[in-house]
């Protein structure tokens, strides 16, 4: 099988194709958006730090017309905030059965698994796995998703790994180099 050369290497031909096919793109959150861990302050207030690459990647594609969600099993006012900024319509928090809950919004968008792509670090993201023909991991999630995954990232999670996602998308779509405004 021939491959293509990407930015972050090769990827085959097949893969590529459904790459082009994305159409929805869900997330967790913590592991993913962030580096997984959760900063607690003196006055118990929560910090999380996130990448500027992956909220730009995240509006690209938006801006192409491809659906961003984020399903985390946490709640947080922060991702709250972040999802907003970024434009993300589909900000699903608390959520213990992610793969009700993404097939839920599959059905409220009418969009089959062979369009969705889902990206996770953890066993409670593989139920989003389940209905998603490509499944992405970051390079530092669980062995056990890294072994599920269509794609592992080269990023950590919070260190431009949806960014990486995005990229690839935006390549399989022809879209890449495209301006899509700031950095946020």
């Amino acid at each position: 099988m021939a491959s293509i050369d990407t930015l972050y290497g090769p990827l085959s031909q097949n893969t590529l194709k459904l790459f082009s096919r994305v159409k929805l793109l869900a997330c967790d959150v913590d592991g993913i958006f962030s580096d997984g861990r959760i900063y607690l302050g003196q006055q118990g207030e929560e910090l999380k730090a996130f990448h500027t690459r992956d909220g730009y990647g995240v509006k690209a594609l938006q801006s192409i017309g491809v659906q961003v969600a984020v399903i985390t099993g946490r709640r947080s006012n922060i991702v709250e905030q972040r999802m907003t900024a970024l434009g993300v319509k589909h900000i699903i928090q608390g959520c213990e059965d992610k793969h009700s809950a993404l097939a839920e919004l599959q059905k409220e968008l009418n969009i089959s698994a062979k369009y969705t792509a889902s990206m996770g670090d953890d066993i409670p993201d593989l139920g989003m796995f389940e209905l998603s023909d490509l499944c992405f991991s970051v390079t530092d999630g669980h062995p056990s998703v890294k072994q599920q995954a269509t794609y592992v990232t080269q990023h950590s999670g919070g260190f431009g790994a949806v960014r990486e996602i995005c990229d690839l998308i935006l390549l399989a779509k022809g879209k890449l180099n495209a301006n899509y405004g700031a950095s946020i």
